[in-house]
């Protein structure tokens, strides 16, 4: 049992983790093309497309700790160290992504889809969500999408050489 719930585990992680890692890395080069071109419908386009991405694959990536949890219960290590930590750069990881990436991706496309919607990009201050329009939102945004992949990187690196492993890595 341990085995298929370590191979869901870790397929769950490929599936789900990955792409939201390469999406919302993709984001913020392709919002700046957005801001620099707001009538660029492909741009637009494509910024829609990783949001979404980023959105659905964070909900699926939900099953990765459940998995995590069920595995690591079987194998009886869920007082190790280092299982501990990834549980907290795991927690932290999804706060990341919850709290700064996700919203800030929002706010970027909202404020694209109201310059699209109103001729000239003559939008009233207040309508637009703050910093949504501006490339220095778009390289913070890039800086907590890349908090988020160290984070899982340096899980993904803990998960496999798992201190005190009896594998010998």
């Amino acid at each position: 049992m341990t085995k298929f719930l370590l191979a869901v585990h870790v397929i769950a992680a490929i599936v789900a983790i990955g792409p939201v890692t390469v999406a919302a890395s993709m984001f913020p080069p392709a919002a700046r093309k957005l801001l620099d071109a707001p009538d660029d419908a492909d741009a637009l386009a494509t910024t829609r497309l990783l949001h979404r991405v980023c959105r659905a694959y964070a909900v699926v990536g939900v099953v990765v700790p459940v998995f995590g949890f069920a595995t690591a219960s079987n194998m009886g290590v869920l007082g190790d160290t280092w299982l501990i930590v990834s549980i907290a750069l795991t927690g932290l990881a999804a706060v990341v992504l919850a709290a700064l990436v996700l919203p800030r991706q929002s706010a970027i496309l909202e404020g694209a889809s109201l310059e699209r919607v109103t001729p000239e990009g003559a939008v009233p201050e207040e309508a637009v969500p703050e910093g949504a329009g501006d490339r220095a939102a778009t390289v913070r945004l890039a800086m907590f999408t890349g908090i988020f992949n160290l984070l899982w990187a340096t899980v993904t690196v803990l998960m496999i050489i798992r201190p005190g492993s009896t594998t010998g890595a």
